[in-house]
C-alpha cells in the first residue's frame, strides 16, 4: 500500500475569506495549537463498511483526509457522508451538509473530488446531495465530539 500525502486544504484568512492551500496537518496545526496529546483525529472505519468491501473502506479512509473547512474536524467525524459506493473507476458519495447555505459546499466538494482521484483506479467522482434525513448533531463522532470541545465548540 503507498504512502498517502495529506491532502492540501485551504486555510482561512483573517478576512474570513478561504486562504492559502496548505495541508491538513498545517490546518490542524494552526486550528488546534499542539495536537501531540490530542485525541486521534481518524478513529476507526466502522465494520458494517470494512465487511461491505476493503476497496470501499479504503474510500472512507481517504475521505478522513478532507477536513471541514470552518471547524477542525474531518467530513467523516462531522457526519457529512451518508454513503460511499464504487463502481469500476466510477466513486458516488452521497454528501450532506450542516445547512442548505453552507457557505462551504464548493470547497467540500472540490476536496471530496480531489482526494479520491488520488485514489487507485479512480477515474470519476459523482458527489450526490443527500438532504433526508437531514443532518443533526447527533451524527458527530465521538471522536469528532472530543475535538470539538476541546477547541470550545459546543457538540
Amino acid at each position: 500500500m503507498s504512502r498517502r500525502q495529506p491532502l492540501p486544504v485551504r486555510t482561512a484568512a483573517a478576512d474570513g475569506t478561504m486562504g492559502r492551500w496548505g495541508d491538513v496537518r498545517d490546518r490542524a496545526a494552526s486550528a488546534a495549537g499542539d495536537l501531540s496529546n490530542a485525541p486521534s483525529p481518524h478513529p476507526p472505519i466502522p465494520p458494517s463498511v470494512a465487511a461491505r468491501s476493503p476497496e470501499v473502506a479504503g474510500l472512507w479512509a481517504a475521505l478522513r483526509d478532507v477536513m471541514d473547512p470552518e471547524f477542525p474536524i474531518t467530513i467523516v467525524d462531522l457526519g457529512l457522508i451518508y454513503d460511499v459506493r464504487r463502481r469500476g473507476d466510477v466513486v458516488e458519495v452521497d454528501l450532506t451538509f450542516t445547512a442548505t447555505a453552507c457557505p462551504c459546499m464548493d470547497f467540500i466538494r472540490e476536496d471530496i473530488r480531489e482526494r479520491l482521484l488520488r485514489e487507485d483506479g479512480v477515474g470519476e467522482v459523482r458527489i450526490l446531495e443527500v438532504w433526508s434525513p437531514p443532518w443533526t448533531r447527533a451524527r458527530i463522532s465521538a471522536e469528532g465530539r472530543a475535538v470539538l470541545r476541546k477547541h470550545g465548540v459546543a457538540a
